[in-house]
């Protein structure tokens, strides 16, 4: 990935908090004919390994988890169109184009697959704990019928990444003028929608130093 130095994001804990926000991942493994890509929820351990591991699952049926390779998963966060007509530069001297801002977290790692029942129902009852959490009525996994869920744990494989290299990016008009970054804030939030209203929250409105 293309990374200017003051675009790039090294802090483990802010990373970690984005991709625990935006779970789906576009997963990226490398096979000996090629690069294989699937779209993966993953979780986030941060207790196990410095940087963390990746925990999900896949369908028993897909093909991916039969040949895993160096991958990395890419844990996409807030992004929008910048206009140029928000910054006050424009207004002085026009010299402004659009660009796109972003967050973007990429984790590299291998991979391994996990087959156990126990290892299975382990993940699956951690994936919906977190992704439950926030129901006035949480559903878990004693909810289904002991032979139902047999059937369903069968017909998945666990998968575990300890996090080898995180990488952070961090576009976020950083090299813009302090009044340029407070127009695109603005700009942001007048759309009116939780994405921009997100990214604007990531953009640097103070001045440097506070």
């Amino acid at each position: 990935m293309y990374l200017p130095a003051h675009f790039e994001e090294t802090r483990v804990d802010v990373m970690h908090a984005l991709m625990r926000t935006h779970p789906l991942t576009t997963w990226v493994v490398q096979w000996s004919a090629g690069l294989v890509v699937n779209h993966i929820p993953f979780l986030i351990d941060p207790a196990r390994g410095p940087r963390g591991t990746l925990v999900g699952h896949v369908a028993r049926a897909n093909p991916v988890w039969r040949q895993l390779g160096a991958s990395v998963a890419v844990f996409q966060g807030p992004q929008a169109y910048i206009s140029p007509n928000w910054y006050p530069s424009k207004r002085e001297h026009g010299k402004a184009v659009p660009t796109w801002n972003y967050a973007v977290v990429h984790a590299h790692g291998t991979p391994r697959a996990l087959e156990s029942r126990d290892d299975l129902l382990r993940i699956v009852a951690r994936l919906t704990e977190v992704h439950e959490a926030g129901s006035a009525v949480p559903w878990s996994v004693a909810d289904a019928p002991a032979d139902y869920l047999d059937q369903m744990l069968k017909a998945i494989v666990g998968i575990e990444m300890p996090i080898e290299r995180l990488v952070g990016k961090w576009k976020v008009s950083q090299n813009r003028s302090l009044p340029d970054r407070m127009g695109t804030a603005a700009g942001l939030l007048q759309r009116g929608d939780a994405h921009s209203a997100a990214l604007a929250a990531l953009v640097p409105t103070e001045p440097a130093g506070r």
